[in-house]
C-alpha cells in the first residue's frame, strides 16, 4: 500500500531521538595485574559507595569472580578495622541539631520584685 494512498495516517513524530554521537566507554576499576586483597585498600576504597556500602557487580563493571573476591576482601578488612563499617564523612558535614534536653531540677520564676533588685546591681 503507498503512502499517498493513507492519507488518514500521520507519519509518527519522534520528539525524543537518540544523538548519533559516538560515546566513549568507560575502563572497569579493576585492571588485569591489580591483586585483589584486603590489604589493597585503595582498590577496595572505590567498590565502596559514599555510605559505606558495596557496590554492584554493574557499577564496577567487574566480573563475577572479581566481584566475590572484592566483596570478601571488604569484609576482612573491615573486621580487621582498615575500612568502616558505615561512612560518617556525611554526618560530620551536616551535623544534626542538638536539641536541648529538659534538666531535671525545676526552674524558679521570677517573682516581680527581683526584676527591680537585678536592675538596681547592675
Amino acid at each position: 500500500m503507498n503512502k499517498s494512498k493513507r492519507p488518514f495516517l500521520k507519519p509518527k513524530e519522534r520528539p525524543f531521538l537518540k544523538s548519533k554521537q559516538s560515546f566513549r566507554r568507560r575502563l572497569p576499576l579493576i585492571r588485569p595485574g591489580d591483586r585483589i586483597d584486603y590489604q589493597n585498600t585503595s582498590l577496595i576504597s572505590r567498590c565502596i559507595s559514599e555510605n559505606g556500602k558495596i557496590l554492584s557487580r554493574r557499577v564496577n563493571k567487574s566480573t563475577l569472580k572479581q566481584q566475590r573476591l572484592i566483596t570478601s576482601a571488604i569484609k576482612q578488612a573491615r573486621i580487621l578495622s582498615s575500612l568502616p563499617f558505615k561512612n560518617n564523612d556525611l554526618f560530620e558535614i551536616n551535623k544534626p541539631i542538638k536539641k536541648n534536653k529538659p534538666t531535671a531540677k525545676a526552674r524558679k520564676k521570677d517573682r516581680p520584685g527581683r526584676k527591680k533588685a537585678r536592675q538596681k546591681e547592675r
